[in-house]
């Protein structure tokens, strides 16, 4: 069933607790944006970053949740937003010389992708 509302639809997934450094999975973000859901992860599927597995996981939950949940069609999508925010640090110590010790921040990232219907002009 299509939706029969005037205002645009916007579908989201957010992945939640992804063990990489926001940094690095911002590289991969900022490929994909404005892009097609096909082009996407065509892309994603070529790139040679460890985050770009996760990235794909998540545009593909939120594809699944815009055809099931709004009855929208994957060939008519595009990703209108994808952004990462940092999520909590996990603290450990690593020994050094003489009995001191150094700080390894163990980073998270919150994955959020939004797709929408292409607009036909």
């Amino acid at each position: 069933m299509a939706n029969t509302d005037t205002a645009p639809v916007e579908v989201s997934a957010t992945a939640r607790y992804v063990r990489m450094a926001p940094r690095k999975v911002r590289l991969v973000i900022d490929q994909i944006r404005n892009k097609s859901v096909e082009r996407a992860l065509e892309t994603l599927q070529f790139t040679r970053r460890s985050a770009a597995e996760p990235v794909a996981k998540t545009l593909r939950s939120a594809v699944a949740n815009a055809e099931n949940n709004n009855g929208l069609r994957a060939q008519n999508l595009y990703v209108k937003a994808a952004y990462v925010n940092e999520g909590p640090t996990l603290k450990r110590i690593r020994p050094r010389a003489k009995g001191s010790a150094s700080r390894i921040n163990k980073r998270t990232s919150h994955i959020t992708v939004v797709v929408a219907p292409r607009k036909e002009a």
